[in-house]
């Protein structure tokens, strides 16, 4: 099993500046809508890489060879960042649609599949409470997992957009109900930094403004 890299794979540059949005009348749900939670974004906490080790240790000891890589993702991820203390974890395996080659596995972890889009990169995702985990599932070279590592590691160098991002979520996080309110109302701003990402790349055309 490899490790999560920072480089795109030439097979994907097509296909990593375009944000898919699946299938709408698609219900993602497995058993139904979660209950809303309080949004909370909290200072930095040099415990979740620590947690994340741990976590990905035994995801790696119960799937084995079937997880080709295991990525810490998200804000939890980035040095200094604030964020919600969700730990999210990105595994890719050969096929997701083959569910009984990993969730039965996870399931004795304390994970419980949550979230199956087929029409959306055949994104899995299972969700544990406690500790509070999102672990996504993707296929190999899926872009939404490349443009992942390519977030994390850019904020990790370049703090203007690191503190860009967190005052963006600090503002995202006022009056939301739910965490797809708090993911739209940053969006532009996640749009904007990927946007300078993509042309760093060499992927998009840069811009006059970079």
């Amino acid at each position: 099993m490899s490790e999560d890299k920072n480089t795109v794979p030439a097979s994907a540059f097509s296909k990593i500046t375009f944000f898919e949005e699946g299938d709408p009348n698609e219900n993602p749900w497995v058993a139904g809508a979660p209950k809303a939670e309080v949004i909370a974004v909290q200072a930095y906490d040099a415990a979740w890489p620590v947690l994340y080790q741990r976590l990905s240790q035994e995801i790696r000891d119960a799937l084995g060879n079937k997880a080709l890589m295991i990525a810490h993702v998200g804000s939890t991820a980035v040095l200094g960042l604030p964020a919600k203390p969700v730990i999210d974890i990105d595994v890719l395996v050969a096929d997701p649609e083959h569910e009984q080659d990993y969730v039965p596995a996870l399931n004795a972890l304390g994970y419980e599949l949550s979230i199956r889009e087929r029409s959306w990169y055949q994104h899995r995702m299972l969700r544990q409470e406690e500790p509070r985990v999102n672990l996504h599932v993707f296929g190999p070279d899926c872009p939404e997992h490349m443009r992942h590592i390519l977030f994390r590691d850019w904020l990790s160098t370049h703090p203007d957009d690191l503190r860009r991002y967190a005052q963006a979520k600090m503002q995202a996080t006022q009056a939301v109900g739910t965490v797809q309110d708090y993911n739209q109302r940053k969006q532009a701003v996640v749009r904007d930094i990927y946007r300078k990402i993509f042309e760093s790349q060499g992927l998009l055309p840069a811009s006059s403004d970079a």
